[in-house]
């Protein structure tokens, strides 16, 4: 789902042309440009925030439900409630038993701790579930009232529906901007960093744009590089960029949900028969799905589909219906020469120096391109080899 992040942070000046490789500074971080003219990030193309998938568009921003979502809401409240009424207790008998106390004197102590804070637990872990619960909500209207941004690779170009709107606006692919942030700030419980994704254009002199909350930097821009590669037709379906684990079989719906507890727990054990992993390692993993409901999320994730599949989504314009349809393949508009060339040359620059941050080869490679003839042409031929 969108999640708009602080606006300082991810407005492109309007008196300056960016291009892929740019980096602008700002008071609490920096935003880094990955697009017009979107060249290949050679990340691992990830994305849970596409809604559909096909031969002719993809769609971004409407999303499905995610099992780790409810296992946040649910179970992130109740192991916070059990560290906080088992670890107190634990904590006052290591301190007694340091000192010397009695065991009748250290279990005094350990009941005391527990009664006083057990109401305490109990009232922050309900006001915790109850925001968890409001987020969900919110998320969960936006599946059946947003219209998603919609790819259209046949087309080569990008159709944006902002709340609001009464019409569908379109941009050429090659011209959409695309920008990846960083930014931190300073809280009770020490620096915070945020991380986020946007694309968008101008239109009228105002900036049109979607915008995403991500765990990472690189997680961002691979959120970035599952659009530019299915645009690229390097990308074909949803299992490629929405299951690495490989949790979803032939026959399984393309959601998560109880398959994908299933799958997960049939893969643990042949890992663990196969020795790729120990039981250390799956002790954990039973752990973590008790402490988070076990297969509670999952079977929430399947009613919230079904939900989302009853309700139907929002109806999309009927202009937005005909630009999505199929068009003949002697019609499919090409890239241009501009995006082939440099595109070759990021590849080949990448394949030279794979640690160098993606964001220099791209400034590398505008800079090369722009240099005059002669001098920089003999550099070129040096740089290839």
């Amino acid at each position: 789902m969108t999640k708009p992040i602080d606006p300082p942070s991810t407005d492109p000046a309007l008196t300056k042309v960016y291009r892929a490789g740019d980096v602008e500074s700002f008071a609490s971080g920096y935003t880094t440009y990955l697009a017009p003219l979107p060249l290949p990030t050679e990340a691992t193309p990830h994305s849970p925030y596409v809604s559909d998938l096909n031969d002719t568009y993809l769609d971004f921003g409407g999303g499905t439900p995610q099992v780790f979502s409810w296992q946040m809401t649910l179970g992130g409240p109740f192991t916070a409630a059990v560290l906080a009424l088992l670890g107190g207790p634990i904590v006052i008998a290591l301190f007694g038993a340091g000192f010397g106390y009695g065991w009748v004197d250290i279990g005094d102590a350990m009941q005391g701790v527990f009664l006083e804070a057990y109401e305490i637990v109990f009232w922050s872990s309900l006001c915790n579930l109850a925001v968890g619960l409001g987020v969900w909500l919110n998320k969960h209207s936006q599946y059946t009232e947003v219209i998603p941004t919609r790819f259209n690779r046949q087309r080569r170009e990008v159709c944006f529906m902002p709340r609001g709107a009464t019409a569908p606006l379109f941009v050429p692919w090659e011209s959409l901007c695309a920008w990846v942030v960083q930014a931190q700030g300073a809280s009770q419980y020490g620096v915070t960093r945020q991380y986020g994704m946007g694309m968008g254009f101008y239109h009228e002199g105002e900036l049109v744009r979607v915008e995403f909350m991500c765990a990472g930097m690189p997680l961002a821009i691979a959120h970035w590089e599952a659009v530019r590669a299915y645009m690229e037709y390097e990308v074909h379906d949803l299992k490629s960029i929405q299951d690495p684990m490989d949790l979803q079989g032939p026959n399984d719906p393309p959601h998560e949900g109880m398959h994908t507890f299933r799958n997960a727990r049939a893969r643990l054990h042949r890992r663990i028969r196969e020795k790729e992993v120990g039981w250390v390692h799956g002790f954990f993993w039973y752990l973590y799905h008790v402490m988070t409901f076990w297969t509670l999320p999952n079977r929430l994730v399947e009613w919230e589909v079904k939900r989302i599949a009853k309700v139907g989504r929002k109806k999309l314009p009927e202009v937005m219906q005909a630009w999505s349809e199929s068009i003949p393949e002697e019609q499919w508009a090409k890239p241009s020469e501009a995006l082939i060339r440099l595109g070759q040359r990021v590849k080949e620059l990448r394949q030279r120096r794979p640690q160098r941050a993606i964001t220099d080869i791209f400034a590398e490679v505008y800079r090369r391109e722009h240099e005059p003839m002669g001098g920089s042409e003999r550099k070129f031929k040096r740089w290839r080899k």
